[in-house]
């Protein structure tokens, strides 16, 4: 039987208790650390080890700032623990199962009675995890000359925090304290339990039937993966298609190779209740204007996040916050305290760990080297941020899509490329989806791109330092791609805006000059 409600990770511990977690633990919240004598004022405080947390401690520190690093859980935050690494994990696992279902194609013949083991895929995947800790690790971050606090961070005024009962004075301070999972507000859901990002991660046994609520980039991203470990899945959008926040026909290739995996997909769900029945869960929907129920053994949320801002003292300290949107900032990051500066998913719209990391690159510049005494001007209106969700084919965005262009005004061209015309795709049995770019009318200037592919997430890095470096299309057709590569997509995508330049009157004058020189 599949434990869900039971599962959890607890301060110090998380579950299940093998050699793995053990090691992970050991490394970012070891159950023997001493917290540090606070000496004398501190340049910049951090509250919070998450990547924007420990990116800002370890810069700081290295540039020879005096900084204290506070966490109360685990260092590495979410992503670590919780988040990208074990997520990623797990995705790779479910493609190799997916692969041996198709290795027919490639010629492989994979004989009856193939053992598939859900908690070695689990086992692999928290293994990678403890092997990757250290680099976030609390030891480490104390030999590169961080003070690192582990306990729960308190404002108790604009200049001072508190921490195990130590009183720590600061310069600046910087609240990266993140953001969690958040349940629907469904009535009996609490008490019929269900799975996070938070707790899923602890699984050792495969939910025969399992419910995803939420069909944003987690919930597609674990709803294909169950889904390729054997799950029968069934995933629950309140809207009319899955990925909302992404181009419908990007969208709708990543929801035709799930349906081919079998995900079912219930749209427009209005979820009236959880409940137990005896061992299972059920949970009675509306849809369309029928009323149904689903029946399982696991249910997983995959929507909604609340901004961490309780217990920080921070009326204390004269931040403005809200508990749905999370620390105030200005484009700068500083909150209404000047002294005290917000990064990460705790204070900013876009949470990804990427993100998290070019916010601490400008807390950085604008706590310790203040414009227009340091580097010049830092802010969150200059940053041009790629997103990818992981499913297979990815879906990677950049920019604005033709919808956003046309609510700001700008008049676009658009130009697509289909994947299923390049060779190395083709080879590689992975041709669905297609590479488009959106250019300012009449330039070549990129304002935004979307790729569907099996690595869209490394191929959208070009167009995004393409925008980042100010170069345009006709930079990327004029640049040598090896062949035979799937990145050909992006060049060939530029490629369609050269011949759109090409007109019949440029053609007309060649024609001329050719048939004068023969």
């Amino acid at each position: 039987m599949t434990r869900t409600s039971e599962i959890h990770h607890e301060l110090g511990t998380m579950l299940p208790a093998d050699e793995y977690n053990r090691t992970l633990i050991h490394n970012v919240h070891p159950p023997d650390w001493v917290n540090p004598e606070p000496t004398g004022r501190y340049n910049l405080i951090v509250i919070g080890a998450g990547t924007a947390g420990l990116v800002t401690a370890a810069v700081a520190a290295a540039l020879g700032a005096k900084v204290a690093l506070i966490e109360r859980h685990l260092m590495g935050g979410d992503c670590l623990n919780v988040g990208c690494v074990p997520s990623k994990g797990m995705l790779r696992a479910a493609r190799a199962w997916a692969d041996l279902h198709r290795a027919e194609a490639f010629g492989a013949q994979v004989p009856p009675g193939v053992k598939y083991d859900f908690a070695e895929a689990m086992a692999r995947m928290r293994r990678l995890r403890a092997r990757i800790s250290p680099n976030d690790s609390a030891r480490r971050f104390q030999q590169m000359g961080v003070d690192v606090f582990l306990g729960e961070g308190q404002f108790v005024a604009p200049d001072a925090v508190e921490v195990g009962g130590k009183r720590l004075l600061f310069s600046k301070a910087v609240i990266c304290t993140g953001a969690r999972a958040a349940a629907p507000p469904i009535p009996g859901l609490k008490e019929t339990g269900y799975l996070t990002n938070e707790t899923v991660f602890s699984l050792t046994e495969l939910p025969s039937r399992i419910a995803v609520i939420g069909g944003g980039p987690i919930g597609c991203e674990l709803a294909q993966a169950f889904a390729r470990f054997g799950s029968r899945v069934t995933l629950f959008e309140k809207n009319g298609r899955i990925l909302p926040r992404e181009e419908a026909d990007a969208a709708g290739i990543v929801q035709t190779r799930m349906e081919k995996e079998e995900v079912a997909f219930v749209f427009h769900a209005d979820l009236l209740r959880a409940e137990r029945r005896g061992s299972e869960k059920v949970l009675p929907y509306r849809s369309k204007g029928e009323e149904k129920e689903w029946v399982g053994e696991a249910i997983l949320i995959g929507v909604g996040r609340a901004p961490n801002v309780e217990g920080l003292g921070l009326e204390e300290a004269g931040v403005d916050y809200n508990t749905k949107t999370g620390v105030r900032v200005n484009a700068r990051l500083q909150t209404t305290n000047p002294k005290i500066y917000s990064a990460g998913d705790v204070c900013f719209p876009y949470q990804f760990t990427h993100t998290a990391d070019a916010l601490a690159q400008i807390v950085i510049q604008n706590a310790l080297f203040p414009h227009p005494l340091g580097l010049g001007y830092a802010g969150t209106d200059t940053l041009i941020i790629p997103w990818c969700t992981y499913t297979e084919p990815e879906l990677a965005h950049v920019g604005l899509s033709e919808a956003d262009a046309k609510a700001k005004g700008i008049e676009v061209s658009t130009y697509t490329y289909p994947l299923h015309e390049v060779d190395r795709a083709i080879l590689d049995g992975e041709n669905e989806g297609f590479a488009r770019v959106h250019v300012k009318k009449g330039t070549d200037t990129i304002v935004g791109a979307t790729i569907v592919a099996a690595h869209a997430g490394d191929l959208i890095s070009l167009f995004t330092l393409a925008m980042k470096a100010g170069a345009g299309l006709g930079t990327i057709a004029g640049t040598i791609f090896p062949y035979p590569t799937q990145a050909e997509v992006v060049k060939k995508a530029a490629t369609l805006w050269r011949k759109s330049t090409f007109t019949e009157g440029k053609r007309k004058i060649l024609m001329r000059w050719f048939g004068w020189t023969r």
